[in-house]
C-alpha cells in the first residue's frame, strides 16, 4: 500500500501574529527537518502551502505501519523550539488516506487524508486520524458550518446568557460569566461545544472573542442605565486572541466606547491556553492586568500548568473545574482534592471559584474549605441578558437569595 498524510500545525498562525512571519519560517524549517528524521529512504514529505505539508509514504504493510510513523512525527514536536532564547512548544494534526482503499488517484487520496486531518483537529488536535467514510459527512458538515459561521458574525447572530456567581462571604451575587450562544438561522440555537472548535480551526476564533467583549461590555453599560447593581462579567478568550499583541489597547477602547471602569470586565482563559506561549501570555495578561481587569484562569486542574508557572501568571482567581465538584460529597476523593486547590490559592493570594455547584451539600463543604464563590445550577442556570436582569432584582440581599438557593 502507498500513504499520503496530510500534515497541519495546529495554532501557526498565531505564531506568525506574536512572533513575525520571519520566526515563522524558521520554524517551518525546523519542523521539517524534524518530519524527514522520521521517515525512511524513499518516503517524501512536500510543504503543501502556509504550515500544511504532505507525506508520501511507499512499501506500507498494514495500517499499523504508518500509524507508527504518524506516532513518530507527532512524537517528534516534544521538544521545544528556541527562537531567542525564548523556548515554546507546536502541536500538529494528521490524517491519513491509504491506496487503493481510501482512494487510487491524486485527488482523491489527498482529499481524503486532508477531510480526515480536520477530523483529527476536531478530535482535539495533536493526533492523527485514518479516513473512513464518516470522515467525508464531518467534513462536510464542517465545510458548511465554517461558511455559516463566517457569516454569523456579520449578522449578528450570536447572543449573551449570563451565569451568576455567588460571593460564599458576603451572600450576594457580585459577578456572571458571559456564555456564547449562536442562534442559527436553520439550525436553531446551538451551544459552544456545537462550533467553538470549528472557529478555532478555521481562524474565526478571534473575531468571535472581539464579538463578545464587545457585546459583554455594551449590556454592562445597558444594565447601568436602567440602575441595577454593578457586577464583573467575564469573558473566555481562546489562545489565539490572548496571543494578540494589540489585545490590550483594543480591550481599552472598547472599554472607553462604553464608558466603563475597567474593573467590571474579567478575563476568562485555561491552563492550556496559557501553557501554549507561557511568556506572550504572561506578559498580555499582566498588560491586562495594570489595566484593572480582573483576570482568572478557568477549568484549573484539567491542564497542564505546573506550579512554577503558575506563580508567575498576574492572576486573581483560580476557577475550580466542575469535574471535581460533580461528585464532591464528604465521603468523596474529591473533596482533597478541592481543598487542596483551594489551598493552593490561599498561599497564592487568589480567589477560587468553584463551577458546577448543584447541590446545597457541595456549597456547604465549599463554604466549610474556605473556596470564595460558587456557580452552578444550585444558584441558576444561564440567563438571556432579560432574565438575568430579573434574576438580579429578584435575588437583591442575601437573605432572598440564601433562601432561594436552599429552597432549590
Amino acid at each position: 500500500m502507498l500513504a499520503v498524510c496530510f500534515v497541519d500545525l495546529d495554532h501557526f498562525k498565531a505564531i506568525n501574529d506574536t512572533l513575525g512571519h520571519a520566526v515563522g519560517d524558521q520554524l517551518l524549517q525546523q519542523v521539517a527537518r524534524r518530519i524527514s528524521g522520521c521517515l525512511k529512504e524513499g518516503d517524501i514529505v512536500a510543504r503543501w502551502g502556509g504550515d500544511e505539508f504532505t507525506l508520501m509514504l511507499q512499501n506500507i504493510q498494514s495500517t499499523e505501519d504508518v500509524a507508527k510513523v504518524a506516532q513518530r512525527v507527532l512524537n517528534s514536536l516534544r521538544e521545544p523550539f528556541v527562537f531567542n532564547h525564548q523556548a515554546f512548544r507546536i502541536t500538529m494534526s494528521i490524517g491519513i488516506a491509504l491506496t487503493p482503499s481510501h482512494g487510487q488517484d491524486v485527488e482523491t487520496l489527498l482529499k481524503n487524508a486532508d477531510a480526515a486531518m480536520y477530523d483529527a483537529k476536531h478530535q482535539g488536535r495533536n493526533n492523527y486520524k485514518l479516513h473512513s467514510s464518516v470522515t467525508i459527512g464531518k467534513a462536510l458538515d464542517q465545510l458548511i458550518l465554517t461558511n455559516d459561521l463566517h457569516k454569523a458574525v456579520d449578522q449578528n447572530e450570536f447572543v449573551l446568557h449570563y451565569q451568576p456567581q455567588l460571593d460564599l462571604q458576603t451572600g450576594r451575587v457580585t459577578a456572571a460569566e458571559a456564555l456564547i450562544r449562536w442562534q442559527h438561522p436553520h439550525k436553531g440555537l446551538l451551544m459552544p461545544g456545537e462550533f467553538i472548535a470549528t472557529a478555532e480551526v478555521t481562524g474565526q476564533i478571534s473575531a468571535i472573542d472581539e464579538w463578545v467583549i464587545r457585546a459583554a461590555c455594551a449590556q454592562i453599560r445597558s444594565w447601568q442605565n436602567r440602575g441595577n447593581p454593578l457586577l464583573r462579567i467575564a469573558v473566555n478568550l481562546s489562545a489565539q486572541t490572548i496571543q494578540q499583541k494589540n489585545l490590550p489597547k483594543k480591550i481599552a477602547q472598547i472599554l472607553l466606547e462604553h464608558r466603563l471602569d475597567s474593573s467590571q470586565l474579567e478575563i476568562e482563559i485555561t491552563e492550556r491556553v496559557v501553557m501554549q506561549d507561557i511568556p506572550a501570555a504572561i506578559s498580555t495578561l499582566q498588560e491586562l492586568k495594570d489595566m484593572g481587569i480582573y483576570i482568572s484562569m478557568d477549568d484549573f486542574g484539567t491542564g497542564h500548568s505546573s506550579l512554577a508557572a503558575l506563580k508567575q501568571f498576574p492572576l486573581h482567581s483560580l476557577k475550580i473545574a466542575r469535574e471535581f465538584i460533580q461528585d464532591l460529597s464528604p465521603e468523596s476523593r474529591e473533596i482533597a482534592v478541592v481543598q487542596a486547590v483551594i489551598a493552593l490559592g490561599h498561599g497564592l493570594n487568589l480567589e477560587t471559584v468553584a463551577e458546577g455547584v448543584e447541590k446545597v451539600e457541595q456549597l456547604e463543604i465549599l463554604r466549610a474549605l474556605g473556596c470564595s464563590s460558587v456557580q452552578g445550577y444550585l444558584l441558576s442556570k444561564p440567563l438571556a441578558a432579560k432574565q438575568f436582569q430579573q434574576f438580579i432584582q429578584t435575588h437583591n440581599n442575601p437573605e432572598e437569595l440564601c433562601k432561594a438557593v436552599t429552597e432549590h
